[in-house]
């Protein structure tokens, strides 16, 4: 009895252990261990990166004037983020820059997950670009805002690229006589030095947890 309850408590140690979530890992090792492929930095004296980034801030502006004019309705301002991808998708194209929901590594275009957009320039380079939002009031927080599921069958990271963010600054607004958000301001960030924490979870699935010896009680309404 001795040896098992030494046992149970070793086992619970261990399991306290792993699920401390793991800190400060670089942004460019974790999608290596992902995906297999590299994040390559954003070089600020390369001209093909600075004429990408030029591409992008005229994208930047015209997909923030457009979602100006017509608002976004939401409930809430976490899905904002959402409904501005379309405006910046288009206004890529606009400046003549080739852009598409990326595909998995099976082959599949998934709409859900990081990246947002595979931007692909005049030079046939790949960039994958993330879409946010933000208030201006918690920018400087500890709040999440920006996400990633470490997940090889559903990874749409299927090159070596640069990862950027062009994040949008939303405030409240009144259009078509509805409350709506608008973006005010926009910034583009580079990603690669950036680090991520890992954060693990229990699961189950239906048959571990409706299992007959468990039910208590069932009624027909």
């Amino acid at each position: 009895m001795k040896e098992n309850n030494n046992y149970i408590k070793q086992l619970e140690e261990t399991i306290t252990k792993f699920m401390a979530p793991l800190e400060g890992i670089p942004f460019p090792i974790a999608i290596k261990a992902i995906s297999g492929h590299k994040v390559i930095p954003f070089d600020k004296e390369n001209k093909q990166d600075l004429y990408l980034l030029d591409k992008l801030c005229q994208a930047a502006d015209i997909a923030g004037k457009q979602a100006f004019q017509e608002g976004i309705f939401r409930r809430r301002p976490n899905e904002v983020g959402n409904d501005i991808e379309p405006y910046v998708k288009e206004a890529l194209k606009v400046v003549g820059l080739q852009a598409d929901t990326p595909m998995t590594q099976k082959q599949r275009r998934q709409a859900m997950g990081y990246p947002d957009i595979e931007v692909i320039d005049s030079n046939g380079r790949v960039t994958y670009l993330e879409c946010k939002t933000y208030n201006l009031a918690n920018i400087g927080t500890t709040q999440r805002a920006f996400y990633f599921s470490p997940s090889k069958e559903s990874c749409k990271v299927t090159a070596d690229a640069r990862h950027l963010v062009m994040s949008f600054q939303i405030e409240l607004a009144q259009r078509k006589g509805q409350q709506a958000y608008i973006p005010v301001h926009w910034r583009i960030y580079s990603t690669d030095s950036m680090v991520v924490q890992v954060k693990h979870e229990f699961n189950a699935n239906n048959r571990q947890m409706y299992r007959p010896e468990a039910l208590l009680a069932e009624g027909s309404i």
